[in-house]
């Protein structure tokens, strides 16, 4: 037997045990095991299994272990082609970047994947654990009991039950966090964050979540006990003007938090943007570079805000690392995105799921077996909301490819865009340059990248733009 099986026998054999142990303990918790095989105990409880059968509570239950086994076992089953393909592959810069990118650079991005990937496995069989203790452990439960027990009002004792799941999975989330930062960023040269920083980000997440989601779940929950059966409309309205709201606010209230924004100075890369800008016919409210160097060493850039509100950003390790033209390229592409209007169509469809989740949510909520056989015995419209999110994921992993396909293909549209406002050769070495630095492998497996990546991979990107020079 070869690695690449034995550890993929691991991964699923160690699902498999998990979803097992949680169907064990669900049977413990709610019979004694001597009964189970008890005549006298079957006939006497056989209308509480009759209801258990009417409810459709085991049916859901079996229904979401095999969803949980289905969407774990793809995700391990990617994974580990995904580290096998680009350890193939280790060993020789691919002909389409010989001239352009040393071997030690294509070795260290696939050791730099491999690593992260590993840790992304450990993280996904950690998710699946706290799943399954949150929903048929119980755990949903528990805590909204926990919180009802201090004689609090409906709404303070909803806020807080979800408020503290929400922690706890913040909680959690720190060690892998701190591990990839401190760890695998650090080992490759690209962490520049310290301890310090770390944990003032994670205050300033908290605090916003408190002061800005707290109150909008609130509003949220309010409408779900007050308006209706039609509630979801609603909720779905609020969330969406809400997300808006932040969207146009995060240029200037929300980023400055985190990180400092200095207005590009006058020179010759700024004639040249600007310049860029005017032949695009797009309108900005300023041309911002982002101290990223005090966290990593990786360069991005991006647009942020909506309509007045719009702002160009551009790392300073972006400016270290690429020339002016390369930057024009670079900008061009992210033109190219709202030219092509690819942000309001993300914009809908993002919109039209919202809807549709709601309205799902919208039927389930009144029925019982959802919660039954999902593990839940307070069945309240806050536990349904925070139960629904928990675990729809499970059952929409399918949308995953679907979505990236399309995000691929605005990639590719974008591309077309700069390489008809800037040089496509430029926009080819940019790649090139961010691909090396950022230690972006450039031997992905097919069907992982087809799965997970929302940008072509590196070779079929640039043969893409080649065609265009």
């Amino acid at each position: 037997m070869n690695s690449k099986s034995q550890n993929f026998k691991i991964y699923l054999g160690s699902a498999y045990l998990i979803i097992l142990l949680v169907g064990i303990y669900f049977l413990l918790s709610n019979f004694e095991i001597s009964h189970l095989t008890s005549y006298d105990f079957i006939k006497e409880n056989t209308g509480l299994i009759l209801k258990y059968k009417e409810n459709n509570i085991f049916f859901l239950t079996i229904i979401f272990l095999i969803a949980i086994v289905i969407s774990y076992s793809i995700q391990f089953w990617l994974s580990m082609r995904q580290k096998s393909f680009v350890l193939e592959h280790r060993e020789a810069v691919p002909d389409a970047f010989k001239d352009s990118v040393a071997l030690d650079a294509h070795q260290k991005a696939a050791d730099y994947t491999v690593e992260k990937g590993k840790l992304g496995d450990i993280d996904s069989i950690f998710g699946v654990v706290f799943l399954l203790i949150l929903t048929l452990g119980g755990g949903i439960s528990l805590v909204f009991d926990f919180w009802a027990s201090f004689g609090l009002s409906a709404m303070i004792t909803d806020l807080s039950a979800i408020a503290t799941i929400i922690l706890v999975m913040t909680v959690l989330e720190i060690p892998s966090t701190l591990y990839q930062t401190f760890v695998i960023e650090e080992k490759y040269g690209f962490n520049k964050s310290t301890l310090g920083q770390f944990f003032k980000d994670q205050a300033i997440s908290l605090s916003l979540v408190i002061a800005i989601g707290l109150p909008i779940l609130a509003l949220i929950l309010w409408v779900m006990d007050s308006i209706g059966s039609l509630w979801w409309l609603y909720a779905w309205a609020i969330l969406m003007s809400m997300s808006l709201l932040m969207s146009w606010l995060f240029p200037t209230v929300i980023a400055p938090l985190f990180n400092k924004f200095t207005p590009m100075q006058e020179g010759s890369l700024k004639d040249r943007i600007q310049g860029l800008l005017t032949r695009c016919g797009f309108n900005s409210n300023g041309i911002f570079i982002m101290d990223g160097s005090k966290r990593s060493g990786h360069g991005n850039a991006y647009f942020t805000g909506m309509g007045n509100n719009k702002r160009i950003v551009f790392f300073d390790t972006l400016i270290e690392s690429l020339d002016e033209e390369e930057l024009e390229a670079v900008l061009a592409h992210e033109l190219g995105h709202f030219k092509c209007k690819h942000v309001i169509k993300m914009l809908v469809a993002s919109s039209v799921m919202t809807l549709i989740s709601f309205a799902v949510l919208g039927l389930l909520i009144t029925q019982n077996w959802f919660f039954d056989g999902l593990g839940v015995d307070t069945h309240t419209n806050a536990a349904a909301l925070l139960l629904f999110t928990l675990v729809s994921p499970v059952f929409t992993i399918f949308m995953q490819p679907i979505s990236a396909y399309f995000q691929r293909k605005f990639e590719f549209e974008a591309d077309d865009f700069a390489s008809q406002n800037a040089k496509a050769t430029k926009m080819i070495s940019g790649l090139v340059k961010l691909y090396e630095e950022n230690a972006s492998t450039l031997t992905p497996d097919p069907l992982y990248s087809a799965f997970h990546y929302s940008h072509p991979p590196a070779a079929i990107r640039i043969a893409h733009l080649e065609e265009k020079m």
